[in-house]
């Protein structure tokens, strides 16, 4: 007989039983104890927080930094007719507020929150009177500093315990080391350590190491021989670019994704590859975060990840059908060096920190003593040119800054469009001389959102396209032109920057910068390359046994299908074959004695 859980799955997933250590993770949050499940990618992350959602009384709260993934995921829950909702930049104060409301009175089983909302007065407010049933921290290695992907909007979910007393912490990582893992229940402020974890190794999944002289050219060898659908993963937006121009001159079909395209466009791009319509996606690490495509057959890391977590995950993407699978990363001689350069693109010497600081304060025109709240657009480009900067030194320096609490850097902000009616409801329908388009926009958008006529709203513009049976273009064009006889405010989506002072403007020789956010992570970081070169130029040791040392996992066993162990195979064969052939000249050479 199914218990409450199993019926929870069954009904709303359809799933018969749970996989792996689900049960655990769920039996332990639900008793009321702090957890900390480690889960590798495509391990069933959600269905541990999800299903005691729906067994408990109240509003379980779900922190994560992925606003694709909390769309998507409240997309799926709705359809399944669970009550979820999310609150993050794109909300409206208004949204903010009617979800909030529904949280308190029984509208919502499942809320959604990116990190940086709970630091909010409306938030922190509303709380008080949510009943929550637990909270869950997705990712929950950005909260350590010794993590990978550290992020400082994550110590406030420490805060939020404040104000919740009792309430269990549910955190969910797919990597960390066993430091991280010691970290993140320190730092959420666990009553006692109750860590579950999952194998990391997959059975199904060949770690391929080639060397080669000429990456682009084997990138294209591998694709050719493995069919399927696949991920090569670069390290610049450009490269990904000319990764795939150069895929689909060889007749392989491909596309490229990062994070500075249009939304519509890469919505386009992931849909045509999920869909089997183009084969390789070639992309910035911005993709694959909530990506669910079960039959990808190979991950080919054309530049090498900064990290073994990083890679560990992105490699992870391939074979989640539980099918044959291969995560090849191509290494040349110029990657340890490419690698080592890294250490100072990300921490700068503190003497350029400083500077960076000074100029910004000269750009900005903001005394000292003074600036503290104020919030300006960042032309990353213009300042650098002004200055005579590299972008990548000051994107480093800036995030530094952020970590001393100079200031908050916001480097990609969901850009999506702001609109406002500046004209009443009753004035709209007595509008004449409107063109088709214009008066199918107006409709749709009436139709989509409540709060026009007394906030900036952002709006999806691909959803009013598909109101209005108008083309993305068609549509912004009718923006445009209503925006030009004043019936909307329109603010166009962009992807800017901006740098917000948290606290009043100091002279730049006065910027202390602690040791825990420059020396210690500094350390760490190195650390991380090391380990990933380790990974990179170790030809002895099986790859998965490496990628399991390195999380803590032992394992006495070879994987018998990585480039490791089949060159391995191979020397063995060798080996017996010469010594066979040796045992045969021996067995002539006696057979000819003994006829003489």
């Amino acid at each position: 007989m199914a218990d409450k859980f199993q019926a929870i799955l069954r009904e709303y997933w359809g799933y018969p039983d749970f996989r792996g250590i689900q049960r655990n993770i769920i039996e332990s949050i639900a008793s009321g104890r702090d957890t900390l499940g480690l889960m590798p990618t495509g391990g069933g992350k959600s269905i541990t927080f999800q299903v005691p959602a729906l067994a408990q009384k109240g509003v379980c709260i779900v922190i994560t930094p992925l606003i694709a993934l909390m769309k998507d995921q409240v997309f799926h829950l709705r359809e399944r007719g669970i009550l979820a909702d999310a609150i993050y930049a794109d909300k409206s104060r208004n949204e903010i507020l009617q979800i909030l409301d529904n949280c308190i009175f029984g509208g919502v089983k499942i809320l959604y929150v990116s990190p940086e909302r709970l630091a909010s007065e409306l938030f922190q407010t509303k709380l008080k009177h949510i009943n929550v049933s637990f909270i869950t921290v997705d990712e929950a290695h950005c909260i350590s500093q010794w993590g990978y992907d550290f992020r400082p909007s994550y110590l406030q979910i420490a805060e939020i315990r404040k104000l919740k007393p009792g309430v269990p912490i549910l955190a969910l990582t797919a990597t960390a080391t066993p430091e991280v893992v010691d970290d993140i229940q320190e730092r959420l402020q666990f009553e006692q350590k109750n860590v579950f974890k999952m194998s990391f190794e997959r059975k199904n999944l060949a770690y391929v190491v080639r060397t080669s002289n000429d990456k682009p050219a084997e990138m294209v060898h591998i694709l050719k021989s493995v069919g399927g659908s696949a991920i090569v993963y670069a390290r610049s937006r450009k490269r990904t670019k000319e990764m795939s121009e150069l895929l689909s001159q060889q007749g392989i079909s491909a596309t490229f994704y990062h994070a500075g395209l249009a939304p519509d466009v890469k919505d386009e791009r992931q849909k045509a590859w999920q869909a089997d319509e183009v084969r390789v996606m070639c992309a910035t690490n911005a993709f694959g975060m909530g990506i669910d495509k079960p039959d990808v057959r190979m991950v080919i890391h054309i530049d090498s990840p900064d990290s073994l977590e990083a890679y560990f995950q992105e490699a992870g993407r391939a074979g989640r059908d539980g099918k044959k699978s291969y995560a090849v990363l191509l290494f040349d001689r110029n990657d340890e060096m490419k690698l080592l350069r890294r250490v100072d693109d990300t921490f700068p010497p503190k003497e350029l920190i400083q500077d960076i600081y000074e100029h910004l304060a000269y750009f900005y025109q903001i005394g000292v003593g003074s600036g503290m709240g104020k919030t300006f657009e960042f032309d990353i480009e213009k300042f650098c040119v002004t200055y005579k900067y590299f972008p990548t030194k000051v994107d480093a320096a800036l995030r530094i800054l952020e970590r001393s609490g100079y200031l908050h850097y916001e480097d990609n902000p969901d850009g999506k469009a702001r609109l406002m009616f500046l004209l009443g409801r009753n004035d709209l329908y007595q509008l004449d001389q409107l063109s088709p388009s214009q008066d199918a926009v107006i409709t749709a958008l009436l139709r989509c959102y409540g709060s026009l006529f007394v906030d900036l709203t952002f709006i999806d513009e691909n959803l009013i396209a598909r109101q209005a049976e108008l083309t993305i273009q068609q549509v912004y064009f009718a923006l445009k032109n209503l925006a030009a006889r004043h019936i909307i405010k329109f603010i166009p989506r962009r992807k800017i920057p901006f740098v917000t002072y948290t606290r009043d403007r100091v002279d730049g020789d006065k910027v202390m910068i602690p040791r825990e956010v420059w020396e210690s992570r500094r350390e760490q970081y190195v650390k991380r390359i090391n380990s990933m070169l380790q990974y990179a130029m170790d030809d002895k040791m099986c790859r998965s046994r490496q990628l399991l040392a390195y999380f803590g996992e032992e394992n006495e066993s070879d994987c018998g299908q990585c480039d490791v162990c089949l060159e391995k195979k191979t020397e063995e064969k060798e080996a017996e074959f010469q010594k066979k052939l040796a045992e045969k000249k021996i067995n002539i050479e006696n057979l000819n004695t003994s006829e003489n």
